[in-house]
């Protein structure tokens, strides 16, 4: 019934070369539609200068995706096929702790692996391609800061809820999935509760917008829209990058609207009502409610699968592991899961397009102001030096935006059709 240990070892290795080659291909067909034309539909945000630094951007982002996914996928194989997991299995094991005690150690090694070798790549992304290209607004002690608040905040919410995962798996028998799924789900809402209130502030300050033309403009349309508008947030997002963005987050009384400093700097009164509107038209269609609902499911599937697994001998002889564990079986599970991991990615990303396009006209409708989310579309794309020509194939892989030269075309037929 269960796979045996070259099934799995099969499985794992076709996917992620399948997965490396899907992705390199897709770069170089991106790479490849690159033209020196700019399309006239931009040429009122974007000169030939700056067109032609957005096409180096993609270039320098692009060769250093390669290089770190490359670097990734070899140190994984090598770990792998080198018996390094069985080798820390025994490491930890030789301590003498209890299971949880080993198990923690056991994620918690392989985790801070995993960071000493992204640390780096991270350095020179932020340090040298974004700082050539004009974003990097971080200092190097502010890099170091939020390295320290994110590893804090990793252990702070990943120790107690690794250690009840463990436990449950150990203690509960055949309802232990079913458990852990409600423990995962619950703490899945639980920080969207408190993101808002408590975490995202250890990053950046969040100031109430201050009163005038654009307060006004969002709680009167967000009257007309019946929707629950209480509180409208500037973060500094100027303090690391020039780039610019607005999102939605929390529910609730927590539920709040955010604008980063650096598009209100950018954009007009109009143009900001209609990035809002489009957030707001993600919360009205129901999209975030719809994702939240879909990431608990997927992650009641997972654990059911996950019990199927997690005591299966095979699991553990394909990554040279001969006792088999709840903490190992969490792992090589994940990684077993990438199959499908990357199925479900790629339909994600395909209801992800279709809900931007949605949420985009909702905006224009309701605000008629169809013109407006069109120049400001196309203004945050020249800000953040947006690709206009993404191939097809890796917007298949990697968009959960549609392409903008599309979004501006449906927003022109909204606009065509209803007359302003």
């Amino acid at each position: 019934m269960f796979l045996s240990d070259q099934t799995i070892t099969d499985i794992i290795l076709v996917t992620l070369i399948v997965d490396f080659i899907m992705n390199y291909v897709a770069d170089r067909l991106n790479i490849s539609r690159l033209t020196t034309h700019l399309p006239e539909k931009f040429s009122d945000v974007y000169d030939k200068k700056r067109y032609k630094q957005s096409q180096q951007y993609l270039k320098a982002t692009t060769r250093f995706g390669v290089i770190t996914s490359t670097i990734d996928l070899g140190i994984l194989l090598a770990f792998w096929f080198s018996g390094g997991f069985g080798t820390l299995d025994n490491f930890v094991r030789e301590t003498g702790w209890s299971s949880m005690g080993c198990g923690l150690l056991y994620i918690g090694v392989l985790a801070g692996c995993k960071f000493i070798i992204s640390l780096p790549f991270s350095v020179y992304s932020t340090f040298v391609i974004e700082e050539k290209f004009g974003f990097n607004k971080t200092t190097p002690k502010l890099f170091v800061l939020d390295l320290i608040k994110s590893m804090m905040l990793s252990l702070a919410l990943g120790i107690p809820l690794l250690s009840a995962i463990f436990w449950f798996l150990e203690s509960t028998g055949s309802w232990a999935w079913m458990i852990c799924w409600g423990v995962t789900a619950g703490f899945i809402l639980a920080v969207q509760y408190i993101v808002p209130s408590w975490i995202m502030p250890l990053f950046n300050k969040f100031n109430p917008l201050a009163d005038g033309e654009l307060k006004d403009k969002l709680f009167a349309y967000a009257k007309t829209i019946d929707f629950p508008l209480t509180r409208v947030f500037v973060m500094d997002g100027s303090k690391r990058s020039t780039k610019s963005n607005a999102f939605f987050t929390g529910f609730g009384k927590n539920k709040r609207i955010v604008l980063f400093d650096t598009l209100i700097n950018a954009h007009t009164p109009d143009e900001l009502l209609a990035v809002l509107a489009h957030e707001m038209g993600h919360f009205k269609k129901k999209h975030i409610q719809r994702r939240l609902i879909f990431g608990i499911l997927q992650m009641g599937v997972i654990f059911y699968l996950l019990s199927l697994f997690i005591t299966q001998q095979s699991l553990f002889t394909a990554f040279y592991v001969d006792t088999p564990s709840i903490y190992a079986g969490l792992i090589f599970f994940g990684i077993l899961f990438s199959p499908v991991d990357l199925i479900i990615s790629i339909i994600m990303q395909f209801f992800a397009r279709k809900d931007e396009y949605e949420a985009d006209r909702f905006a224009a409708l309701t605000t008629k102001k169809a013109g407006a989310l069109i120049t400001a579309l196309k203004r945050l794309s020249a800000d953040n030096l947006a690709n206009l020509t993404p191939h097809p194939f890796y917007v298949f892989l990697n968009y959960s935006h549609p392409p903008l030269a599309q979004r501006v075309a449906a927003i022109e037929k909204i606009e065509s059709w209803n007359g302003f």
